[in-house]
C-alpha cells in the first residue's frame, strides 16, 4: 500500500516553476486526519504520475514529469505541472489531468481549482478569438459605446414569427443585436432553420430603415455535426455571429466549432450556461475566470461574465477579474485576488458581455464596473418597458448616452419619455 512518505515526493515548497510549467492555484481542505502536506501531495499526484500505491516496475522518466506542489499559504497551494504531461491541442486532456480525478478524493473534503497560469508553448497550439473586440466593432460598426442587445422574452415559448417580430422591434429601438437563449435551440414550435430565414428578412428591413448594422446570436447547441450544418446555414443567411452553451457542449466540441466557424467567417458568442455548477460554491468546483481564460484560449469571441447589480451570483472582484483575463494581454498575479501572471502573447481578447435582470436604471452601474468596451444584454428590462419592445430599447439607448457623457439618467429621463417610464417601473437606479 502507498505510504504517505511517497505523496510527499510530489511537495517541494522551495520549487521554483518552469518557463515551459502549466502552474495551477487550489483552494483545499484536508479532511481530519490528513496533513496539509500530505494533502497537497496527493493532489499533484493524483493530477500527474501518482498513483494509490508502490509499483514494481516504473520508468525513468516518471520522475521529470511529476507534478509538484510548491506554495502553500493558509489553504491554497500553487502545483506546477510539466508540459510534456499534456497532448498539444487537446483540452479534454488538459483539463482531466488539472480537474480530474483530484475533485473526488476522500481525502481532500473541498477543492477549488482557482486559476491556471498557461505557458505560452501550451498557448502557441490555439488560435483564441477570430474577431476579438475590435473584430467585432468592426462588424457592427459600432466604435465607442457598449454593443447592445436583448434576449427575446420569454425565453422560449414563441413561434418563430413572433420571435422575429420581436426582434425587429428591438433592432428599430437602437439596438446591435437580438439574442436566443440558453434552452433556446429548435423546437417544434420554433425551428431553428425557420427562426434564422425569417430573422434575415426582418434584419434587412431593419437596415434599410436604420441605415445600421443589425445581427444576432443565434443558439446552434446540439450535438457536433448538427451545430456544423446550423454554422453552414448562418453563414449562407449573411449573419456574423454564432451562439453556443460552450460549458453543455463541451471543450471538445467547442474545439471543433472554433474551426467551422473560423471556415464560415462566423465570430462566436459563449453563453455560459451551467457555469454555476461548477463555480458557485467558493470552496469547491471550478471558478469562472479558469472557465473563461479556457474559453479564450480555445477561441470565443465573446463570453457571459455577469453583471454585479443584476440577478446572477458574482461579486464586484469575481466579475472584473475575469472580465480583466479575457481583455488584457498581461496580467500580473497577486494574492488578494488569487491571480496568478499570465501573458496572452498573440491571443486577441474576448468582448465580455454583462448580462442578467438588467433594465435602464442599471447600465450606469454596469458600465461605471465594467467600462464600454463590453457588450450589455438588456432582455427583460427591454421587453417589459410599459409601452413595449421598441420604447424600451430607446430607453436603454438614452440611458447609455447619458452615461457616456455623464448625466445623471434621472436627469436625461426629464427630457427622454422613454427612459423615464423605464426608470418608473424600475426606479432602483444604480451609479458606477
Amino acid at each position: 500500500m502507498k505510504s504517505k512518505d511517497q505523496y510527499l515526493d510530489f511537495v517541494d515548497y522551495g520549487y521554483s516553476p518552469k518557463k515551459s510549467d502549466v502552474v495551477c492555484l487550489f483552494r483545499f481542505e484536508p479532511e481530519k486526519g490528513i496533513t496539509i502536506r500530505e494533502s497537497v501531495g496527493r493532489l499533484a499526484s493524483e493530477s500527474s504520475t501518482g498513483t494509490w500505491t508502490s509499483l514494481s516496475k516504473m520508468p525513468t522518466r516518471v520522475k521529470k514529469l511529476q507534478a509538484i506542489s510548491f506554495d502553500v499559504k493558509d489553504n491554497f497551494v500553487k502545483i506546477a505541472y510539466p508540459i510534456d504531461l499534456w497532448e498539444k491541442e487537446n483540452i479534454p486532456q488538459f483539463l482531466s489531468g488539472v480537474a480530474g480525478n483530484i475533485f473526488g478524493m476522500k481525502a481532500i473534503k473541498n477543492l477549488r481549482l482557482v486559476d491556471i497560469s498557461i505557458p505560452s508553448e501550451f498557448l502557441s497550439n490555439f488560435r483564441g478569438p477570430e474577431f476579438g473586440i475590435c473584430g467585432i466593432r468592426k462588424l457592427l460598426r459600432v466604435k465607442k459605446r457598449p454593443i447592445t442587445g436583448a434576449v427575446i422574452k420569454p425565453k422560449i415559448g414563441w413561434s418563430a414569427l413572433e420571435h422575429c417580430q420581436i426582434g425587429y422591434e428591438t433592432w428599430m429601438g437602437g439596438f446591435d443585436l437580438i439574442k436566443d437563449d440558453e434552452n433556446l435551440t429548435s423546437t417544434k414550435f420554433n425551428k431553428f432553420e425557420d427562426r434564422v430565414k425569417i430573422a434575415s428578412k426582418m434584419r434587412d428591413k431593419a437596415e434599410k430603415e436604420t441605415g445600421e448594422r443589425k445581427s444576432a446570436l443565434f443558439n446552434i447547441t446540439a450535438e457536433t455535426r448538427l451545430m456544423e450544418k446550423r454554422a453552414k446555414l448562418l453563414y449562407e443567411l449573411g449573419w456574423e455571429f454564432a451562439m453556443i452553451d460552450v460549458i453543455t457542449v463541451g471543450t471538445s466540441a467547442l474545439q471543433t466549432m472554433r474551426e467551422t466557424c473560423h471556415d464560415f467567417g462566423l465570430a462566436i458568442h459563449a453563453h455560459r450556461a451551467m457555469h454555476a455548477v461548477f463555480d458557485r460554491n467558493p470552496k469547491h468546483g471550478i471558478s469562472m475566470m479558469v472557465l473563461a481564460k479556457i474559453m479564450r484560449m480555445i477561441g470565443v469571441d465573446q463570453i457571459h461574465i455577469g453583471t454585479v447589480v443584476g440577478k446572477m451570483s458574482g461579486s464586484k472582484t469575481d466579475v472584473t477579474s475575469i472580465k480583466n483575463q479575457i481583455t488584457e494581454r498581461k496580467i500580473k498575479g497577486n494574492s488578494q485576488n488569487f491571480m496568478l501572471d499570465q501573458n496572452w502573447d498573440f491571443i486577441k481578447p474576448v468582448l465580455p458581455i454583462a448580462s442578467g435582470g438588467l433594465h435602464p436604471g442599471l447600465i450606469p452601474s454596469v458600465i461605471g464596473t465594467l467600462g464600454t468596451d463590453i457588450g450589455i444584454l438588456v432582455s427583460g428590462g427591454v421587453h417589459g418597458h410599459p409601452n413595449g419592445t421598441r420604447s424600451g430599447a430607446i430607453a436603454c439607448m438614452q440611458s447609455i448616452e447619458a452615461t457616456m457623457q455623464h448625466i445623471p439618467v434621472k436627469e436625461h429621463a426629464k427630457s427622454h419619455g422613454e427612459l423615464h417610464l423605464a426608470l418608473e417601473k424600475w426606479p432602483n437606479v444604480k451609479s458606477g
